[in-house]
């Protein structure tokens, strides 16, 4: 009997000790929050406050995503941000594949205690993506990118085509975010499969050259594929991304990750 996928946003309390930790998660591109569910839940039950957003153009269908701006997706996870820091003193971002790349938005333009994610794209290696924003008037759509899972009976229910005028935003964003990792200072943990037909490994050359003021660490995974999240080696990321958000806590101290109204890197 299959599961009806769950695209509704998910949010829970902080109910675990001091300091007051909360941890934002975004899911992928073309996906929702069913696909890294399983980890915002394995975050709440460890005691952190969560917010799962669903973004925009998301959970829907592939032409509303069509209609949607990179902005709009960094913007939804920026608030989701900006609600847990009005409650926790520390705020951790984690994010899955696109939902890496806005992590370390928010890392650079909000004072983070750390950063996990998992198989993070910041680069498209499709030699299309550069003519995305002229072929998008003729190509609507393009073949899923979904379901790059090596355990058997798994559907992260994400859309059946890919918007190519979405692909555009994307490619678009990703620059602009590699542009942005020198700000990045927090602590970053990388979850990296070995295997991955989704992200290639252009993306950690990206990362490893961007990320010149912060600390990384860089955990492999031989045993999944793209959408680790709901993989073979799920148990390992959510145990390991809890074990880092009370490493990163404490070292912080309270106080450490308040809020802060600086500008954001939304134009």
């Amino acid at each position: 009997m299959s599961i009806l996928p769950d695209h509704s946003p998910f949010s829970s309390p902080f109910t675990g000790t001091i300091p007051r930790t909360g941890v934002v998660v975004s899911h992928g591109f073309t996906g929702s929050p069913h696909g890294v569910r399983d980890w915002a839940l394995s975050l709440a039950g460890a005691g952190f406050a969560v917010r799962l957003p669903l973004l925009p153009g998301h959970g829907t269908s592939w032409q509303e995503l069509a209609k949607t701006r990179w902005q709009d997706w960094h913007a939804a996870l920026d608030a989701a941000y900006l609600e847990l820091a009005e409650e926790c003193d520390i705020v951790v971002v984690a994010g899955l594949s696109m939902g890496g790349a806005l992590a370390f938005r928010i890392a650079a333009t909000r004072p983070v205690a750390g950063v996990v994610v998992v198989n993070p794209g910041l680069v498209i290696d499709d030699p299309r993506a550069p003519l995305a924003g002229v072929l998008k008037f003729v190509l609507k759509s393009t073949p899923a990118i979904a379901n790059d899972i090596l355990k058997p009976g798994m559907d992260e229910c994400a859309y059946p085509r890919t918007p190519v005028a979405a692909a555009h935003e994307l490619n678009k964003m990703f620059k602009d975010t590699v542009r942005l990792l020198p700000r990045v200072t927090a602590p970053v943990r990388v979850y990296r499969s070995t295997v991955d037909h989704v992200v290639s490994e252009s993306s950690m050359e990206a990362l490893r050259r961007g990320l010149t003021n912060a600390p990384l660490e860089v955990v492999r995974l031989e045993n999944s594929y793209h959408v680790a999240t709901m993989d073979n080696d799920a148990p390992e990321i959510f145990r390991g991304t809890a074990e880092f958000v009370r490493y990163v806590a404490a070292a912080a101290g309270p106080g450490a990750a308040r809020a802060s109204r600086k500008d954001t890197a939304n134009d």
